[in-house]
């Protein structure tokens, strides 16, 4: 066993214990499989039925339907009925949160139930801070006591469970003991995972889900190393971040998360919360899935040098930035740059550049410059007959960049090799360009990284045309750690995938785990030849209404950055995907709350559907807008109420008062 993975250099599937949720089998290698949960209300059987067979003909193998209360449990009887009526078998689970006799009603009619064990028996009132080792031991004794009735009710019936912890809800217990960490969220499973191990039930599924993907991905690698010391197999895992929103910030929120460890092999069933209609996250859930079909003939495995586990100097269970000297604005301390590949326009023009960030009016003769803005573009072998706006460069091949006039505003970029043996390089900063262990030249052979070490001009840039692209470029910084070569890092990744979903995934799953590992001081997409993007329409709906492939990848490096929480460069929005228990029209709520509040950069606001588990899930946002009732919202500051009962009419008018009174409103520019 290496750390969390199987592999840490080939893509290998991480072979959990097999579980049956009705006919179907998770773990031990089997399909990854695909899930979504209900938005109707679990009274309104008709509705519950109609929307399950929606999820189910667009591909989910199980349905969640929420459960608060013993009412929603007996109706489940009479939904899974009515399903099996109409020929479908599709598995149903039941979403618990803190009704254990909901959960036992659940248990003795569908296929598998899901606690939350921060609040299943627990309640977070912040009354106790501090436990004794007496007083710890005294509550899980207490648990013990109300969760064995569940767990025997799960073997007697062959019911299967999911322990799920949410990072937003974990008890008193473990706050007082780990804090509101990843360590916490993995004890709390555990306590659960022991007392069911203690009764001999097996039929186990965990997940630990936060809306932050750093948390996520941290909490599912310590479960998985914790498991392994502990009992010496893992019990499958489900995948998913929680409140990811909608659009494409929901998708590549949830495929930094989920992707990171399906590329090393993690999970055996996923679910992708979005606020939108749920049979909207089943294709996004399959192109995340389909991407591992790649390996099914091995043709990869061996290609990259093993890592030595014992001697790894960085950790994957904390984020610690690799130490970088400073080349120009990249490196240490300072964000990751964007660099914005246009070497495929042309003749590129003042207008070209609107959709990366700078907008050129012709009338004041100024340049207006967003928050989103590329640092650099790539232009090849074009050099530009306009003045360049603010402190953007460009980056050309090293024969164009001898030709231009200024070279504090053009840059060279080189081949590994290439820079070597160039004659004239620039003496502030060079670009080299490194294809990670993609031949027999740099598989074993590091002579060219001993080329480059050190020298205070060069950015590397690293890809791999490979097909376990992560993998290499994950490797290939663990060498120059091993040499403690500290030049700065850009990745550059390229998609050969065709549509918007496609390549956000692409990118978000190559690029994202490199930054929740703490690498990476700049980032470049692109597109290899044959694949293409253009406005769609996915089941019926318009999705990415972009006016060309450049807004899009400056977009999608942005938000990538945004999401591992290392470049923040827009307001935040955690946002709950509905269920049965919503009190409001989430999505057009959250769409008017965006409207008002997407000029505040940095602000993270969670719009949440109801009281029972919101304040929990939104544990990471400054402010929320929570149902509470119906017609009513709760404001918050963080964890603490300011406003109760705000009538949703008027709610988001005093949401806007709320981050006024707390500084944290500043009114949009003219330029929108």
């Amino acid at each position: 066993m290496q750390l969390y993975s199987a592999s840490l250099t080939d893509y290998k599937r991480l072979i959990t214990k097999e579980v049956k949720v009705g006919d179907l089998i998770l773990g031990n290698g089997q399909p990854i499989r695909i899930q979504t949960m209900t938005t109707t209300d679990t009274m309104d059987t008709m509705a519950t039925v109609e929307q399950s067979i929606r999820c189910i003909e667009a591909g989910a193998e199980l349905v969640r339907i929420t459960a608060p209360s013993k009412k929603e449990a007996e109706n489940l009887q009479l939904i899974k009925n009515e399903l099996r009526r109409r020929g479908y078998h599709t598995p149903l689970v039941a979403d618990i949160h803190f009704t254990p006799n909901a959960a036992e009603i659940a248990a003795r009619i569908i296929e598998k139930v899901r606690v939350n064990p921060g609040n299943y028996v627990d309640k977070k009132k912040f009354e106790q801070i501090d436990y004794t080792d007496l007083e710890y031991a005294e509550e899980i004794e207490r648990i013990r006591e109300r969760f064995t009735p569940l767990v025997k009710i799960c073997r007697e019936y062959g019911t299967a469970m999911r322990i799920g912890t949410n990072h937003g809800s974990l008890s008193d217990r473990i706050m007082s003991r780990y804090g509101d960490t990843p360590m916490g969220m993995v004890e709390s499973a555990m306590e659960f995972l022991r007392i069911s191990r203690g009764e001999n039930y097996h039929n186990i599924v965990l997940s630990m889900k936060s809306s932050n993907p750093q948390v996520m991905v941290q909490a599912y690698r310590m479960l998985i190393q914790t498991m392994f010391n502990e009992f010496g197999e893992i019990y499958p895992l489900h995948l998913g971040v929680t409140e990811a929103g909608d659009g494409e910030d929901g998708r590549i929120k949830s495929a930094i998360g989920i992707g990171s460890l399906l590329e090393d092999g993690i999970g055996d069933t996923i679910r992708v919360s979005l606020t939108e209609d749920p049979e909207f996250e089943i294709p996004v859930c399959r192109d995340l899935v389909k991407r591992y079909d790649r390996y099914a003939d091995g043709s990869v495995s061996g290609r990259v040098p093993a890592i030595d586990t014992g001697t790894l100097k960085y950790s994957p269970f904390e984020y610690r930035r690799r130490n970088s000297f400073v080349v120009d604005n990249i490196g240490g301390k300072q964000v990751p740059v964007v660099i914005s590949d246009l070497s495929k326009i042309e003749k590129i023009t003042p207008s070209d550049l609107s959709g990366i960030g700078y907008r050129y009016d012709a009338a004041t003769d100024k340049w207006v410059i967003g928050d989103a803005a590329a640092d650099y573009i790539f232009t090849g072998h074009q050099l530009l007959d306009f003045a360049l706006p603010g402190t953007l460069k460009v980056i050309v091949y090293p024969a164009t960049w001898e030709k231009a006039a200024d070279s504090t505003k053009y840059l060279p970029i080189f081949q590994d090799s290439g820079y070597a043996r160039a004659d004239v390089k620039s003496g502030r900063m060079n670009f080299v360009m490194v294809d990670c262990f993609n031949d027999d030249r740099n598989i074993n052979n590091f002579t060219f990284l001993d080329q480059l070490a050190n020298d205070p001009t060069v950015v590397i840039c690293l890809s791999s045309s490979n097909i376990n692209a992560l993998q290499s470029v994950r490797r290939m910084f663990v060498e120059l750690l091993d040499r403690e070569i500290r030049n700065p890092v850009v990745l550059m990744t390229d998609s050969n995938w065709q549509t918007p979903d496609e390549h956000l995934i692409h990118f978000a799953a190559e690029t994202g785990a490199l930054f929740l590992d703490g690498f990476g001081d700049g980032l470049c997409l692109g597109y290899a030849a044959g694949s293409k993007l253009e406005n769609m329409q996915v089941t019926g709906r318009t999705y990415l209404p972009v006016k060309d492939v450049y807004q899009f990848t400056n977009n999608t490096a942005f938000s990538i950055l945004q999401a591992t929480r290392t470049r923040i460069s827009k307001t935040e929005y955690i946002s709950c995907p509905s269920c049965g228990r919503t009190l409001f029209d989430l999505q057009e709520t959250t769409a008017k709350i965006r409207a008002v509040t997407n000029h505040l950069k940095g602000v993270k606001i969670a719009i949440m559907g109801c009281i029972v588990n919101g304040p929990g899930e939104m544990a990471d946002a400054d402010f929320g807008y929570v149902g509470s009732g119906p017609g009513k919202i709760t404001l918050y500051k963080g964890k603490e109420v300011v406003k109760r009962n705000v009538d949703s009419e008027v709610a988001v008018d005093e949401l806007i008062k709320l981050l006024k009174e707390n500084e944290a409103w500043v009114h949009p520019s003219p330029a929108g």
